[in-house]
This record gives C-alpha cells, sequence and structure tokens, in this order.
C-alpha cells in the first residue's frame, strides 16, 4: 500500500525530477528491462502541465547514448533533459584548469575528448565496472598519493545498483577505499549533490519546494533532493530494499509501488 501523507504537494507541484535505472527501468544484457508502467508513466507527466527532467548517475555511455537506448525502450525523452555527471564534471574540470587520471567506464570516455587528460593532477572515478581492477584502482591511488594536494572527483557515492541479473556494486564503495587509502575527501559531481540538484531546478526555473524527486535509491534520490529543498518519494522497484522504510537517517516523504501509482496519484490530486 503506497503512503499517501506527501500528496498534499501534488496541486503546488510545478515540476517532477525522475531517477532513471530503478525507476523507468532495470540495466542489464542488452537495453534492459522496462518497469511495467512507466512508459506511461512518463507519458502523462508530458500531457500534464509538469515540468520534467531526469537526473542519473548514469556513467557508463554518453548521454546521447543513454538517451537513445532509452527511446528504443519506448520513452518520450531527449538528451537536454538529462541531467548526468559526466558534463557537469568535464566543467569543473575546465573552470579550474584540472587534467584527470580518469577510471571510468569505456562507454564514457567521449565526454573527456576535449579535456587536457596529460600530466594528471586529479582523479576522476566513475562506475568503471569490470575497469575496478587492482590494477587500475592501484594507478589511480599512485597518482593521487603523488600529488601535493590531490582532489578526487567521484560521479556519485552509491553503494550498489541493480541489474536484470541482481545487485551490483557501484562507484560509492571504489571511492571510499580510494579516500581511505589517501586520507582524502572525494568531491562528489552528481547525486545526492545539493549543487547537482541546483543545476536541474534552475534548468527549470523552479524553488526547491515546487519540485519533486522520484527515485529508487533513499540517500542519494530521496536525501539528496530533500537536502536540497525538494521532496522525495521512493518507489518500491530498482533498488529498493524493505529495510529503507526503517533506514536511521532518511525518510522519504512518501513511498510507492511504483512510478505508475506516483503519477496516478499526482495526476489525480491535480484534477487531470
Amino acid at each position: 500500500m503506497a503512503d499517501a501523507s506527501w500528496i498534499g504537494c501534488a496541486k503546488s507541484l510545478k515540476g517532477v525530477v525522475l531517477d532513471m535505472c530503478g525507476v523507468l527501468y532495470d540495466s542489464g544484457e542488452g537495453d534492459g528491462v522496462v518497469i511495467p508502467g512507466s512508459v506511461e508513466a512518463v507519458k502523462r507527466l508530458r500531457a500534464s502541465d509538469l515540468k520534467l527532467r531526469f537526473c542519473t548517475n548514469e556513467t557508463q555511455a554518453t548521454r546521447e547514448k543513454f538517451v537513445d537506448k532509452l527511446q528504443r525502450l519506448g520513452f518520450d525523452i531527449s538528451v537536454p533533459e538529462v541531467f548526468s555527471p559526466p558534463p557537469a564534471v568535464v566543467a569543473v574540470l575546465k573552470e579550474r584548469s584540472l587534467r584527470p587520471h580518469l577510471l571510468v567506464y569505456d562507454g564514457v570516455l567521449p565526454e573527456f575528448d576535449f579535456v587536457d587528460k596529460t600530466n594528471p593532477n586529479c582523479v576522476v572515478i566513475g562506475d568503471a565496472a569490470e575497469n575496478f581492477s587492482y590494477q587500475n584502482m592501484n594507478e589511480a591511488f599512485r597518482v593521487l598519493i603523488g600529488l601535493e594536494k590531490p582532489v578526487l572527483f567521484s560521479l556519485g557515492q552509491g553503494k550498489y545498483y541493480k541489474e536484470t541479473d541482481g545487485l551490483k556494486l557501484d562507484v560509492g564503495v571504489y571511492m571510499k577505499a580510494l579516500e581511505y587509502a589517501c586520507d582524502l575527501k572525494a568531491e562528489v559531481i552528481g547525486k545526492p549533490s545539493p549543487v547537482f540538484f541546483q543545476s536541474v531546478l534552475n534548468d527549470m526555473g523552479l524553488q526547491p519546494y515546487e519540485a519533486l524527486m522520484i527515485g529508487d535509491d533513499l540517500v542519494n534520490d530521496v536525501g539528496g533532493a530533500q537536502h536540497c529543498g525538494m521532496k522525495g518519494v521512493q518507489v518500491r522497484t530498482g533498488k529498493y530494499r524493505l529495510s529503507d522504510e526503517s533506514h536511521p537517517t532518511v525518510t522519504a516523504d512518501g513511498t510507492v509501488d511504483n512510478l505508475a501509482q506516483a503519477v496516478d496519484m499526482i495526476l489525480n490530486q491535480r484534477g487531470h
């Protein structure tokens, strides 16, 4: 049964931000698998008077390839509506004249084509999957430990995510290893960073109280949105676990079975 206590904010909403993996679809072999009802739910939001954006920590493909995949799955989505960590970190690198050593998935490397990577003075890690070998982790460690003022950027800090064949370790696990080994604190680019959420709000032209985040990750989706002043609702799909509902530090504003149910509740309250 859905927790309906959050729905009172529906009439004052002007925008909805959706997580992607675990809310729209489960990633896996090929394009992954659509979560039932999510394609139609996005269509219904499109037809409403609400602004819609997508906020993801996806770092295994460029936004263009990622959007192409979702379009093949049936979603009405475009590249400018998707906010992901790689373009954000590229902007920071250029602004601060930093040259990264990259430990990322091969599919996202094109995002860094126009970034100077000679003689690195920082490290960027993303969800590198099989590239998180001992050799590659040790190389990143050596770059950091050799710098007078080491800088580590992590494209998210998730513990794990769900694919069709089960849960997989996420970038946050490897971020913590480098933090520990190098006695530093990573700069997180992506969820749950308030700066990342604020960039989405700025694009929509909305204040935090006017927007709702829907995600499957209690800490990074819901908690991150709440720290920015937004409402955060968790779906019981993707990486959701029953223990999330008694988490010691983060409490969702609401919990629903899936995106379709959340959209039904929002639009019914708004008279759509």
